[in-house]
């Protein structure tokens, strides 16, 4: 059973400024170096293109090269974070790209995440448990007792528990069905909001977090044997206007009339050739068996071939 992870809210945004990044991937997956910016709205199509599955547009991004068709990642992990253009990763290890336009992100949780704290409340107990993140993370500028930063610190506590939660329940990551876990981390963009970036609290927390984001890439990494793809993307700022703004275009087309002067033919979808060379060789099929069939009937000896013919022929004598 596949599994999906969305943290806090499901985001449909415009997108300015920001960066898509492979923090892990297996030898199977090629990701190509460059300075090629992909648009937000097709980052879907790169994570199903890189398990193998089709897509209803074909994606003309030269990031992502064919890999190894018959061995394909068992799972894709996918982190947002909010409030950042960009992250301090490791120079070498990672492989980034610009990103623009829209980011879609969906998805539900799989039974086994319901432990998992989601209510704020839920969130405090957990980071005040003995085996919380509060014991091993280096906290510096941030404080224990400001909600703010202990909603930044209680994400990367459901980071930790999400790769705990896999390792005692490692059937989920041995199964033959793909699993794609989204998540939304926005701590970061509070924090920046309350001390603002140039803060000793931002860069803290921005340190802080990379290294959390490195630990669970590994982790996840590592459930899934290597066989799968980290991917990170980092969104500086949401601009909500451009969603109603396409929103409203998107419903004129959709009442608009579909009719052209020049009686051009409609586009095809991803489907048709499929369904193209279902009816072409059934076609063929009926035809070769309709010709095969009468050249027999034709070329029939009614008294030797034929058990009707035979046996009237018999009565016929008997008279």
């Amino acid at each position: 059973m596949a599994v999906f992870v969305v943290l806090l809210s499901l985001l449909v945004a415009g997108v300015l400024g920001n960066e898509f990044s492979i923090l892990r991937s297996p030898g199977s997956v090629v990701f190509r170096n460059g300075n090629w910016p992909i648009p937000g709205e097709r980052i879907p199509d790169v994570a199903a293109l890189s398990m193998g599955f089709s897509v209803k547009e074909d994606l003309s991004w030269p990031g992502l090269a064919v890999g190894n068709l018959f061995h394909r990642p068992r799972a894709t992990v996918m982190v947002m974070v909010k409030g950042v253009d960009k992250l301090a990763l490791p120079p070498g290890s990672v492989i980034s790209y610009p990103l623009e336009n829209r980011v879609y992100m969906v998805g539900k949780a799989n039974s086994v995440f319901e432990d998992l704290s989601v209510t704020l409340r839920q969130l405090r107990n957990r980071l005040f448990q003995e085996n919380s993140v509060l014991n091993s993370l280096p906290l510096n500028s941030l404080s224990r007792n400001n909600e703010v930063d202990l909603l930044f610190l209680s994400e990367l506590q459901v980071l930790h528990d999400i790769s705990s939660l896999l390792s005692r329940h490692k059937h989920l990551a041995k199964d033959h069905s793909p699993d794609l876990y989204s998540l939304e981390l926005a701590g970061l963009d509070e924090i920046g909001k309350r001390y603002g970036e140039d803060s000793e609290q931002f860069r803290d927390a921005s340190k802080i977090l990379v290294d959390a984001l490195q630990k669970f890439a590994d982790d996840m990494y590592n459930l899934y044997g290597g066989n799968a793809v980290v991917e990170l993307v980092t969104v500086k700022s949401f601009d909500t206007s451009l969603v109603r703004k396409t929103r409203t275009i998107l419903e004129t087309k959709q009442t608009k009339s579909t009719a052209s002067p020049y009686n051009l033919a409609y586009k095809y979808n991803f489907e048709y050739p499929v369904v193209f060379n279902m009816v072409l060789w059934i076609m063929i099929a009926l035809a070769l068996a309709v010709i095969i069939t009468s050249y027999n009937i034709w070329n029939m000896d009614p008294g030797y071939d034929s058990i009707i013919y035979r046996m009237t022929n018999q009565k016929i004598r008997m008279d």
